[in-house]
């Protein structure tokens, strides 16, 4: 068999038999799995690792010629570059600039000020701004900055992991610009010939599950928050919060433009909170500082006492930051916060372009391997306060800003706050930002917008699709032929280098750069040292995406459908179980669309299924496993100092996450039915 010979699918290679083929089929997918999930390897050498299983398994079972098996693996890792990683890489340039500048404390400041309420807080730090990072930034960027915000609010370290856990489940199929959704649409394109599996179509149907998720969500943090005390007095802020999200995702991802989904969702539902707290505020806002007896004492009862809370004595908080929302806990003395935690200070805020990602393990531990970049600063106040950093998944943003060391314009006014430190009184300061400054803050992304937007226009978007904007060619060398003996449509080469989500944010990167009055050189050396941070993640996403490649191009996917569609119907309520299982394992919803987006077509096109219906279910399954996974679980505890405790946070989500994984299962099922069949464009 010569090594380049055109290759054709076959999807019974051993013994005539799709079951005995499925149990190689099988074998990379596995490889991964157990790579990841049960011996922990480092995400960049288990897929490197379950890339050459995949090549021999082409090879020896399916009689692929070695060259295409090669060929084949270096298209998917060239997508895997652009444009997932290009997408990725600026818009994490852009969110590091916003570091660097100071702006991304301006904007955060400006969010924790919006209420005292503690729960109130949760909504806004979590839902709101995680979605906004998510929007941006995503893989596991939401987590490792929300955290430790939400400890510098005087959040208990568990608590405050698992509300920023929870909180990251809607939007991250949307998330770094729809990222998620542009690989879903890439992969599932060439393995059917429906011409809606595309990324505007795939975006709208997830745009209908999804947004069910983000009604729910702010209710569920408040219940985590404060139980049914919470829900019952904080819930026309969390019902608004979701349902505007909701309607937000929804209309965005149909109507006005899938990468822009989450970052209107999330200004909208932000805006739409604080127009509510004008007019409404709870009836009391209790001290919730105290961990709650799953936390601390089995036996202590909760302590919920109104108002604002005092100093309270010598460890008593988590934390001893000061608050950036008025009303809110005073710290207790210096020092004070998480046994392990490390003194804070190590480092003034928006010391480099980006903060450094802590150890090699917390780097490492990120969704897929993407290490954590995460802002320069958790919280204003003195040097001595904030939550522990030492050398966290979010190490660097523990150390607050000293003064002055904000952005030009900034101020520090004496809050009517008292803290005890070392035994004595003293005035706690908080930052007050000027307006113009918090305009800057929310300037990038209102960049993002305008430029996304116009390039959705009807006759931009279809003039950026042509030459010499956009060119598509055949892979060189690549000849495969699927089973019905035509040349697969994944083997031709899409290259829109000007229409690039990627390229785009290039643009919005200059402007937010003028904007916030970021140099030249130091712009570069932020966009630079991205990469350098992003190093294992580069290799990782290129693998993966390598191996989905090879896994569709060889037929093991085609094997592995046909072997599921003997399910028939029920397959439909099993599709979201399979991507929360992927991003359970991966840790990220776009590695999960990758390996099983085409095996949801395959299967829906075998089971006479809807194969947009099971392909979008499969990201919007996959980001209820989000919360479960053991990298995002690593980077949540890594942030509050409680390394080695996952298993405890864990505990306190599973069940979140597999009863809304339920709730999906179910609207999934209905959709697939006269019922809810409407619901699919």
């Amino acid at each position: 068999m010569a090594v380049m010979d055109q290759f054709t699918i076959v999807t019974d290679p051993v013994a005539h038999s799709v079951a005995f083929s499925a149990l190689f089929a099988v074998l990379p997918l596995l490889t991964l799995f157990i790579l990841l999930g049960v011996l922990r390897m480092k995400a960049w050498l288990a897929g490197l690792i379950a890339l050459a299983v995949a090549l021999i398994v082409a090879v020896a079972v399916y009689s692929m010629p070695v060259g295409q098996a090669l060929l084949s693996a270096s298209e998917g890792a060239a997508f895997g570059f652009f444009p997932i990683l290009w997408i990725v890489l600026n818009a994490i340039w852009v969110y590091n600039l916003t570091v660097a500048s100071g702006h991304f404390d301006v904007l955060r400041r400006s969010m924790e000020r919006v209420s005292p309420d503690m729960r109130i807080q949760a909504i806004i730090v979590a839902f709101c701004f995680g979605a906004l990072l998510e929007a941006l930034a995503g893989f596991g960027t939401p987590v490792a900055v929300t955290v430790v915000m939400l400890m510098a609010l005087g959040f208990p370290p568990i608590r405050a992991a698992a509300v920023a856990l929870i909180a990251n489940t809607a939007p991250v199929a949307f998330g770094a610009l729809a990222t998620p959704i542009v690989t879903l649409g890439t992969v599932t394109s060439g393995a059917a010939d429906d011409p809606r599996l595309n990324v505007d179509t795939l975006g709208a149907m997830v745009g209908r599950q999804t947004p069910l998720l983000a009604v729910v969500v702010p209710l569920v943090l408040v219940a985590v928050i404060d139980g049914r005390r919470g829900i019952r007095q904080t819930w026309p802020a969390a019902l608004v919060a979701g349902v505007v999200f909701a309607l937000g995702q929804f209309v965005a991802s149909n109507y006005i433009s899938v990468p822009l989904t989450d970052i209107i969702a999330a200004l909208l539902a932000a805006a739409a909170v604080v127009l509510l707290l004008r007019i409404w505020q709870p009836v009391e806002s209790p001290n919730l500082h105290a961990e709650p007896p799953a936390e601390s004492d089995p036996t202590a009862s909760r302590r919920a006492a109104s108002g604002s809370a005092g100093p309270g004595p010598a460890g008593s908080g988590p934390t001893a930051s000061s608050r950036a929302a008025s009303g809110s806990a005073a710290p207790g003395p210096a020092g004070s916060g998480p046994a392990g935690s490390g003194p804070a200070g190590s480092g003034p805020a928006g010391s480099g372009p980006v903060a450094s990602a802590g150890s090699a393990d917390a780097a490492e531990s990120g969704p897929i391997g993407f290490s954590r970049i995460s802002p320069g600063s958790a919280g204003p106040g003195p040097a001595a306060s904030g939550p522990p950093a030492s050398g966290r998944a979010a190490s660097g943003s523990a150390a607050p800003a000293a003064a002055g060391s904000g952005p030009a314009g900034s101020t520090e006014v004496d809050s009517a706050r008292k803290a005890t430190v070392g035994g004595g009184g003293a005035a706690t300061v908080t930052r007050r930002d000027g307006a113009a400054e918090v305009a800057r803050a929310y300037a990038p992304y209102l960049i993002i917008i305008v430029i996304f937007s116009v390039a959705n226009i009807g006759a931009v978007k279809a003039a950026l699709a042509k030459a010499p904007w956009s060119v598509s060619f055949a892979w060189p060398g690549l000849d495969v032929l699927g089973t019905n003996g035509k040349p697969l449509a994944s083997t031709t080469f899409t290259l829109g280098w000007l229409s690039a989500a990627g390229t785009l944010m290039i643009l919005a990167g200059i402007l937010t750069a003028l904007v916030l009055r970021i140099g030249p050189g130091r712009a570069f050396k932020a966009y630079l040292h991205t990469y350098a941070e992003l190093r294992h993640a580069i290799v990782t996403v290129m693998a993966v995406l390598a191996l989905a490649y090879v896994l569709n191009q060889s037929g093991q996917t085609n094997t592995l459908g046909e072997f599921l569609a003997a399910a028939g119907g029920v397959f439909i309520f099993l599709s979201s179980i399979l991507g929360w299982i992927g991003v359970a394992v991966t840790g990220s919803d776009t590695s999960a669309n990758a390996l099983f987006g085409a095996l949801q077509v395959e299967t829906a096109a075998r089971a006479g299924l809807d194969p947009v219906l099971l392909a979008a279910a499969n990201s919007s399954g996959g980001v209820l496993g989000k919360m479960v996974s053991p990298q995002n679980l690593a980077i949540a505890a890594s942030a509050v100092g409680m390394a080695g405790r996952e298993g405890d946070i864990f505990r306190k989500v599973v069940g979140w996450s597999l009863l809304l994984l339920l709730v999906m299962c179910v609207l999934v099922t209905l959709q697939g039915t006269p019922v809810l069949s409407w619901m699919v464009p």
